[in-house]
């Protein structure tokens, strides 16, 4: 443990030792997504202060905590992940009738968003135990906060889309008919196929985050259509982890109408028929669906 730690920690007991914290109770604990330094005080209070650490991955969370200087005995340590996570919630409840503390931590960010977290939750709280939320860090709200998405319809949480083609495109179609901003995750490995089938999109603005709070942070916005060039203009941008944020859609485009009309007409006509036609039915812009026409096509 670094100095800097050793002083945090010595703050986080002054801060939040004189709270309460009820024994039965499961800490839902949100840890960096990838800075150390933003774990919170109220965070490390705690995970000194619990007699049982459930986490996604154990020998992850270990060198968490051993940045921290809070490293536990392994007994301590109890796996729960997205394939064993109804069975292992089970040892939890176990431990809490017991009248332990435990937390839970995924191995970043705030658990049960994407993470697991949910069904062990909710069969706590279905076992009659008390849920102690501690808030912190999410790569959800970190790119929204910097997105400069300025509508204000509020935002859907969409996760990982389809890794199968045709399931993904069936996604993006639904997603060219939802006003809101949306926020989706992506994996490097299939970044560059998320970014053609959102090219569909045309003009609407997407921020990408990569490698969001990390030393090689990367925030950019730009239209969607342009997407798989950016991507394929530097290696490096295909690297990490990705947060990607869809605006909000404009006003003439909300219904998604030109889409539907466009995936219709191209089969059977012309590019440039189908975009006047489809400008004709749909009254938006020709240019807006002329960029549209070319995404599909390339894709």
């Amino acid at each position: 443990m670094s100095a800097s730690f050793a002083k945090a920690l010595a703050a986080a007991h002054d801060a939040a030792g004189s709270q309460n914290n009820p024994i039965a109770t499961l800490y839902v604990v949100a840890t960096p997504i990838g800075n150390l330094a933003d774990i919170s005080l109220r965070a490390l209070h705690v995970l000194v202060k619990v007699d049982a650490v459930a986490c996604e991955d154990t020998r992850h969370t270990q060198q968490l905590l051993r940045a921290y200087g809070l490293e536990r005995p392994s007994a301590q340590l109890l796996a729960l992940h997205q394939h064993n996570e109804s069975q292992a919630a089970q040892a939890v409840i176990a431990r809490l009738a017991q009248g332990d503390r435990v937390a839970y931590v995924s191995d970043a960010g705030t658990p049960a968003i994407s993470d697991p977290g949910a069904r062990l939750v909710a069969q706590v709280r279905q076992a009659g135990y008390r849920v102690l939320p501690l808030p912190g860090a999410s790569s959800v709200t970190t790119a929204l906060s910097a997105s400069g998405m300025t509508g204000d319809t509020g935002f859907v949480f969409v996760g990982f889309l389809p890794s199968k083609s045709g399931e993904r495109q069936q996604a993006v179609q639904a997603l060219a008919q939802e006003s809101r901003a949306v926020v989706m995750l992506e994996a490097p490995h299939r970044i560059e196929a998320l970014a053609l089938a959102l090219s569909v999109l045309g003009q609407r603005q997407v921020t990408v985050g990569r490698e969001l709070t990390k030393q090689f942070e990367q925030i950019d916005t730009l239209s969607a259509q342009a997407l798989p060039a950016w991507l394929a203009e530097k290696p490096d941008r295909q690297r990490g982890e990705f947060v990607l944020v869809l605006h909000d859609a404009p006003v003439a485009a909300t219904a998604g109408e030109g889409l539907r009309v466009l995936q219709l007409l191209l089969p059977e006509l012309p590019l440039k028929t189908a975009v006047k036609l489809a400008a004709e039915i749909t009254g938006e812009s020709k240019n807006t669906l002329y960029d549209t026409a070319l995404g599909l096509k390339n894709s």
